[in-house]
Formats: structure tokens, sequence, C-alpha cells
């Protein structure tokens, strides 16, 4: 690794984004079953 990759590596900025590690299993869950909720919803109310 050069000094120049270091500094770069150093200096990026962190915008509160996603971690590099990635969703966890209950970010999983809470998405799927949002989109269970919303398919349910839309079909129990004739949109489909």
């Amino acid at each position: 690794m050069t000094a120049t990759t270091a500094t770069a590596l150093r200096m990026r900025a962190r915008t509160g984004g996603p971690q590099e590690d990635g969703p966890n299993l209950m970010e999983h869950l809470a998405g799927w079953t949002l989109v269970v909720l919303l398919a349910m919803l839309v079909t129990q109310a004739g949109l489909l």
C-alpha cells in the first residue's frame, strides 16, 4: 500500500450510508414483512 492509497482511505468521507458489513437478519425480515403486507393490502383492495 502506498502512502497515497493509505491517505485516501483515511480521508474518505463517511456520509452516513450503509456500513460495509451489509444489512443484518432483522433488516431482511422487516423488509420482507413489509413486502408481504403491501402485497396483501393491494390484493385485498382489489387493485391487482
